[in-house]
C-alpha cells in the first residue's frame, strides 16, 4: 500500500499527481513554437536558394540537351524569356518543341521575371535568348547569367559538356 505525505489523504495526493502545472504546459508550448518556427524557416527557400535551384536545373537540362543533340544527330536549342524557358529541335528549316519529352519540356522560373544575359551574346537584339547545341561534341564556351531582384546565379559552360553554377 502506497504511503502518502504526512497530513495529506490518499485522495489529495492522487489529485496532485493527475495534472500538469501551468509552467509545464507553457514550457511545452514554447518548445512547440520554436520547433515550428525553425521548420517554417527551413521549408521556405530564400530568394538566393530559389535562384540557385533554378540555375542548377537549367545547367542540368542544358547538359541533357547537349547530349541529346549529339545522340539525335539534330541541333537542339534552349530558348528563354523572362518568365520561363523551353527546348526546341531543328526540323528541316524550322524549330519545333520537343513532343512528349518530359525532361526537356517547357518550364517557368521560380522567381519570374528573370533577367538573362548570355556572354558572348549570340542572339539578335529583341529576339529571345537562344543557345543552340549542335551535333558536334565541342561547342563554344559561354556564361548564362540569371538575375531576379538583387540575387543572381551564373551557369558556366566550358564547351566540352561541363556545366557549373556559381
Amino acid at each position: 500500500m502506497p504511503t502518502s505525505a504526512p497530513g495529506k489523504t490518499d485522495a489529495q495526493h492522487a489529485m496532485r499527481q493527475r495534472g500538469f502545472t501551468l509552467i509545464e504546459l507553457l514550457v511545452v508550448l514554447v518548445i512547440i513554437g520554436l520547433t515550428l518556427g525553425l521548420v517554417t524557416v527551413n521549408l521556405a527557400p530564400s530568394q538566393r536558394q530559389a535562384m540557385q535551384q533554378d540555375a542548377q536545373r537549367v545547367a542540368l537540362l542544358l547538359q541533357l540537351a547537349r547530349d541529346e543533340a549529339i545522340v539525335r544527330n539534330r541541333p537542339i536549342a534552349f530558348e528563354a524569356s523572362e518568365q520561363g524557358y523551353r527546348f526546341l529541335v531543328r526540323d528541316g528549316r524550322e524549330w519545333k518543341t520537343l513532343p512528349q519529352d518530359d525532361m526537356l519540356r517547357e518550364r517557368e522560373f521560380k522567381r519570374a521575371p528573370v533577367t538573362l544575359l548570355l556572354d558572348p551574346p549570340t542572339n539578335l537584339p529583341g529576339a529571345p535568348l537562344r543557345i543552340v547545341f549542335g551535333r558536334e561534341p565541342v561547342d563554344k564556351p559561354f556564361v548564362l547569367t540569371m538575375a531576379a531582384g538583387d540575387v543572381s546565379a551564373a551557369v558556366h559552360a566550358d564547351g566540352v559538356g561541363h556545366f557549373t553554377v556559381e
